[in-house]
């Protein structure tokens, strides 16, 4: 699927910069550590500063969408954050306020075409894009199958644009409990960027599927630094 030459008219996100000041602001100094014990976070010099990023973290609640943007966003790497977000999110108030934020919609069981080439367009703008790779939230502490969408927008940006220099950068999110509640704590590792050019041939199912499994490798491995003490199982 040759994804550059899709039409994206029906897809557009934007930034409003004093929304996402003031919601990042009162979401990442007020609302996280009102709500939750402890927020550890590590590996942050891992952070590209510029060029295309994709974000691939681990989906475990609704609170990694402000989880991330503490994470890696703004008040670290000086970088907003854009979300592909599924569907279902995006009506009535709440999907006007995510559009604002930087998010667009997608249809996790049939993705559109127009949703997948707005992704490349945001990278091949530089944007800093997050993408969860298991396609949902999963809250039974395993790692479930990656979709291959992340490696094969990815991989597009980066063979059209030879030099772009596109990175996944993976990050593990947990919680204690499945459901946070007051007081949980919860822990971001953030490994190091994977640099898509590596991956880049003629073959690109071949190519998507190798760095497809070596991003849930390394999604498995952050798991297991997180808690050693505990095997990290993937769900079949």
């Amino acid at each position: 699927m040759n994804l550059s030459t899709l039409s994206s008219n029906s897809i557009e996100s934007s930034i409003n910069p004093w929304l996402v000041k003031l919601v990042y602001h009162l979401g990442c100094w007020l609302v996280l550590p009102s709500f939750f014990g402890q927020i550890i976070i590590t590996g942050q010099e891992n952070i590209p500063i510029t060029g295309p990023t994709i974000v691939a973290p681990t989906h475990r609640s609704r609170w990694d969408a402000l989880i991330i943007p503490k994470a890696v966003g703004r008040f670290v790497s000086s970088r907003d954050v854009r979300f592909m977000v599924t569907s279902t999110e995006m009506t009535g108030i709440q999907g006007c306020l995510i559009h604002h934020l930087g998010g667009f919609p997608i249809d996790v069981k049939r993705p559109g075409l127009s949703s997948l080439e707005h992704s490349v367009a945001l990278l091949k703008a530089g944007e800093m894009l997050v993408i969860f790779p298991e396609g949902g939230i999963f809250r039974d502490n395993k790692i479930h199958p990656l979709k291959r969408g992340v490696a094969r927008i990815a991989l597009e940006v980066e063979s059209k644009n030879p030099g772009c220099q596109v990175k996944i950068l993976p990050v593990g999110i947990r919680y204690i409990q499945p459901y946070p509640s007051w007081g949980t704590d919860v822990t971001v590792t953030i490994g190091k960027p994977i640099e898509v050019a590596r991956y880049n041939s003629k073959r690109i199912k071949s190519s998507s599927e190798k760095l497809t499994n070596d991003l849930e490798t390394i999604l498995r491995e952050l798991y297991r630094k997180q808690d050693p003490s505990e095997s990290v199982a993937v769900a079949s």
